[in-house]
């Protein structure tokens, strides 16, 4: 089972660019805290505290924080003690309104 010329070319391409290195530096006036790929970032997901919990809300808390991974836990849910720094936990009170955005 082969890739083909076209197939290899896309996993060359797809392995080159993740290793490319840049010089530019984001400029110093960004509101946005600096998010690294793929680990949490819970300071860019402060926004969604004192908003009702919505998937819509969830996907963004997780897009802006740059997680991997990202939940609602509520008042009584059930949550296992692992430490996961790619995953954002919005913590939600028993109305449903979010009380705190944390990694783990």
């Amino acid at each position: 089972m082969g890739l083909g010329k076209t197939g290899l070319a896309i996993a060359v391409l797809a392995l080159a660019s993740g290793c490319s290195t840049s010089t530019q530096q984001a400029p110093a006036n960004t509101e946005a805290p600096a998010v690294e790929a793929g680990r949490c970032n819970s300071e860019a997901a402060q926004f969604a505290v004192g908003q009702q919990a919505s998937q819509a809300l969830l996907e963004q808390a997780k897009t802006r924080s740059g997680s991997l991974m990202a939940r609602i836990l509520g008042p009584h849910d059930p949550v296992t003690m692992d430490y996961r720094s790619e995953r954002l936990n919005l913590n939600a009170d028993d109305s449903g309104k979010i009380v705190r955005a944390n990694c783990g």
